[in-house]
């Protein structure tokens, strides 16, 4: 929702990323995923599969354990293989992505229809998935003991002030490095807006990074979303007082907007022209080797102008989903 390089810079805003490790032999491995892969989905109640169209590619719900292990493959190619995550023995001998938080959430793929099916492991045809999204709603996190945002953001008070209100975690996002652009960027939104717009959710939240794990390499950027973007009193979270790291490195008259602007990722400042902002304070996440920061995002705060084009809030979601 992340990543050094094209996978930061291209695609992610908001991510929740905590690869399980453990299994030293074959049995305990194949238990895991026995545990951790969701095995029936598709007679899950929920908006229709298809989310959003825009030319070949379809931003799709998945609907079976072998979806979710398609979105878990492809975070592993992008996450592992391309940006260099510190990967554990399980995550490198499945070489798919995963966490105890994959089988209480849904999950988002992006199919483009025009790309050769991939062979799957048993010989059969799957389709061509490009993009994903991981979405975690209140209800669900609340099964599994809370948010991976959690980890690194104190939530307490946010979540106490808004009872009343349904939240809903984005993570784990990437897109595969042939298809980075606008449509797939695009049609991936489009998927996640249609998502919101159906289950009725009232803010989204989750981590934002920015690559490497030096706060020092990104003052300026940080230091803009703190002095332009903090998040309003009510909606305000902060760091965990171990992992807090400040951001508000230069001061607010030192900073020039326009290269600020440069040195943020396509993709936050997207979502901050869409409305959302920032909590206080940045965390470093080794694991991932990246600077992370919570954004938070009430979905009345979205601008309306983006509602043309996907879908007022109120509207129902189409069946078919095409955008044009």
């Amino acid at each position: 929702m992340n990543r050094p390089g094209t996978g930061l810079t291209s695609l992610p805003f908001f991510r929740s990323a905590m690869p399980f490790a453990g299994g030293a032999d074959a049995r305990a491995t194949d238990a895991l995923l026995h545990v951790l892969t969701p095995r029936r989905l598709r007679n899950r109640p929920g908006p229709p599969r298809m989310l959003a169209r825009i030319g070949s590619l379809e931003a799709r719900l998945a609907r079976s354990t072998s979806e979710v292990r398609l979105a878990q493959s492809l975070r592993y190619e992008v996450f592992y293989g391309e940006m260099d995550a510190n990967a554990g023995a399980l995550t490198r001998r499945t070489r798919r992505d995963f966490d105890r938080f994959d089988p209480v959430c849904d999950h988002v793929l992006v199919v483009d229809h025009d790309a050769p099916p991939v062979v799957g492991p048993l010989g059969r045809s799957q389709p061509a998935v490009v993009g994903t999204y991981r979405l975690l709603r209140h209800e669900h996190a609340r099964k599994i003991g809370g948010f991976y945002t959690s980890q690194e953001y104190d939530l307490t008070a946010l979540l106490a002030a808004n009872t009343d209100m349904r939240f809903v975690e984005l993570g784990r996002s990437c897109v595969l490095a042939s298809h980075r652009g606008r449509r797939a960027l695009e049609v991936l939104w489009a998927g996640v807006w249609a998502y919101i717009r159906h289950y009725r959710l009232d803010a989204m939240i989750g981590c934002a990074s920015l690559p490497g794990t030096d706060p020092q390499a990104h003052d300026l950027a940080l230091s803009f979303l703190h002095h332009h973007a903090p998040a309003a009193e009510e909606w305000q979270v902060r760091a965990l007082p171990h992992l807090h790291v400040p951001m508000d490195m230069l001061p607010a008259d030192a900073i020039d907007t326009k290269l600020a602007l440069r040195a943020l990722p396509p993709l936050v400042k997207g979502y901050l022209r869409l409305g959302a902002r920032v909590g206080d304070g940045a965390v470093i996440d080794r694991q991932f080797g990246t600077v992370d920061v919570c954004m938070v995002l009430p979905t009345r705060d979205i601008n309306p102008r983006y509602f043309d084009h996907f879908g007022h809030p109120d509207a129902p979601v189409a069946a078919n989903g095409t955008l044009t």
